[in-house]
């Protein structure tokens, strides 16, 4: 048998094929599932969003918080577009702390009995009734804030959650012709912004290492103008690949038919907002759905007729599967539930303030908002590493 050296080039990476017989068992590469459509995430994170909106209860709005923070855990992939969650965690908690501040040093005297400290009170001119500065800060007006900026915070991290299950550049994809280009410009932006977090700890992990400060106003300057500067070139970069590659290509549209999509459209966005307000007001209720039905109907109309102005082909269209329903169902469950219990049991969702009252958890409040974990069940995340990631 000839040594490896003697063999002729290339007759080391042959392989011999040999005939499979019949009836041999063949071991497959598993096919790893299709991922879910982007646009199903949005949905639900959203929807998540609305159930917040309509409690105060901090149990509730930790709970809701808790089922968003183990479906991101779940069901997250390997990418650099889903590691902002943690980024929208912080945000929510400085949130939290900017709306407890603002009610301890400025905000509306409120009628308390616990006092928790007395400040340094600053007399305000006749003009500004209604607002103090300093004074007494209350055990009321400090659960107030804090309902408050829970409920602001627990929207932000749903937000959060969409960002880092909903791949970007796939949700682009499924965006209807009429806004290609206002998605064009929000993927690039949510797709940037991981890098520039990642510059920032490049940055700060080289500055300690040749023992520069990278905290306090001058090491956070010094820290900023590179990152800027860096940002600046790949936009200027991008800008340049994207024209050389025919973005912003437009089709001949007679002008008839773009002044009736702008009609359409804008028509379509102002029936929905009436007939929103008409459902949210008590006058309202008959005439708030009929307008939001036509509204909806006429901004879809015009979101059609606007897909000619941008021809474009979609290699692999992601397609709205049953798991897209069922993820999508689970937070309209949640929010339609909570809007339900908001309107039959006001006092468990939104614990009175004044008097002082402990909330307490509600148990098919609690139940509804549980619903939400569904996806975490029927749609996890590949869990191979060496699995290819799917083209964009």
């Amino acid at each position: 048998m000839p040594s490896r050296a003697e063999l002729p080039r290339g007759a080391e990476t042959r392989r011999e094929t040999r005939p499979v017989p019949a009836g041999a068992i063949v071991a497959l590469r598993p096919n790893h599932r299709t991922p879910l459509h982007s646009g199903a995430w949005w949905l639900w994170a959203l929807a998540l969003g609305t159930a917040a909106t309509r409690t105060t209860n901090p149990l509730l709005l930790a709970l809701l918080i808790a089922t968003s923070a183990y479906v991101v855990a779940t069901c997250r992939p390997n990418a650099p577009w889903a590691r902002s969650y943690s980024v929208f965690f912080k945000l929510a908690l400085a949130v939290l702390l900017i709306r407890l501040v603002f009610a301890v040093l400025l905000g509306s005297p409120l009628p308390g009995t616990h006092v928790i400290v007395t400040l340094p009170e600053v007399p305000l001119p006749d003009w500004a009734q209604g607002i103090r500065l300093g004074g007494k800060v209350t055990v009321e007006t400090v659960l107030i804030a804090f309902y408050d900026g829970l409920r602001l915070a627990t929207l932000l991290i749903c937000v959060g959650a969409a960002n880092s299950l909903a791949n970007p550049t796939r949700l682009l994809k499924s965006l209807p012709g009429a806004l290609y280009e206002i998605g064009v410009a929000v993927v690039v932006a949510l797709t940037y912004a991981p890098n520039l977090i990642a510059d920032v700890q490049r940055l700060r992990a080289a500055r300690r290492l040749r023992g520069r400060p990278d905290t306090g106003f001058r090491g956070l300057l010094q820290v900023a103008l590179p990152v800027l500067e860096g940002a600046l070139e790949r936009s200027v970069a991008l800008a340049a690949a994207m024209d050389a590659r025919g973005y912003g290509r437009t089709a001949d549209v007679p002008p008839r038919v773009r002044r009736t999509t702008t009609a359409l459209t804008l028509g379509g966005l102002l029936g929905v907002c009436a007939g929103t307000y008409g459902l949210l007001t008590a006058d309202g209720g008959t005439y708030g759905l009929p307008v939001l039905l036509a509204g909806v109907v006429a901004a879809l109309a015009g979101l059609r007729l606007g897909s000619r102005r941008s021809p474009r082909t979609r290699y692999r269209p992601d397609r709205w599967d049953a798991r897209a329903w069922l993820v999508t169902g689970s937070g309209a469950a949640v929010a339609a539930l909570l809007t339900l219990a908001a309107d039959r049991t006001p006092e468990a969702l939104n614990p009175g303030v004044i008097p002082l009252v402990a909330p307490s958890l509600p148990l098919w409040p609690a139940a509804a908002v549980l619903l939400g974990l569904l996806p975490a069940f029927i749609s996890p995340a590949t869990r191979n590493p060496a699995a290819p990631e799917e083209p964009s």
